[in-house]
């Protein structure tokens, strides 16, 4: 599965296994692993946790979000349709600055309560999903 990125600058390449950079490191700002048949969020993404602001998970086989990803503090938009989650972790509170959620074809029975200290978020795609609450 190709991997592509978008940094601050504009600039799209392939973001390859060994992950190394001609000249100065880029900033990711974008990654899309959509329809990749992953079964859990890549820990390749950690690595830009500081820089990534769109994060693409659409059309695979996740069944949990990791902690870790809740670290990453200047993701803006998470798009998660079509994979096999079943709830929404607590710690999705921690994603102060979100403003797109989608998680439409999934398992989602109900939100945290707590998704509300996400004051940023404006746009909530959760349709598909058996949510009783």
């Amino acid at each position: 599965c190709c991997l592509e990125m978008t940094t601050k600058r504009k600039i799209i390449g392939r973001l390859v296994p060994c992950r190394c950079f001609r000249g100065e490191e880029e900033i990711v700002s974008v990654l899309d692993y959509s329809h990749c048949g992953l079964q859990q969020v890549p820990k390749e993404v950690f690595n830009f946790e500081r820089t990534l602001e769109e994060l693409y998970l659409d059309a695979n086989q996740i069944e949990e979000l990791p902690k870790q990803l809740f670290n990453c503090q200047a993701l803006r938009k998470l798009s998660i349709p079509d994979n096999d989650l079943s709830s929404l972790p607590t710690t999705i509170a921690s994603l102060v600055n979100l403003k797109e959620l989608d998680i439409s074809k999934n398992g989602i029975q109900d939100f945290p309560e707590n998704i509300k200290c996400c004051k940023c978020l404006t746009i909530i795609e959760a349709s598909v999903n058996p949510v009783s609450k």
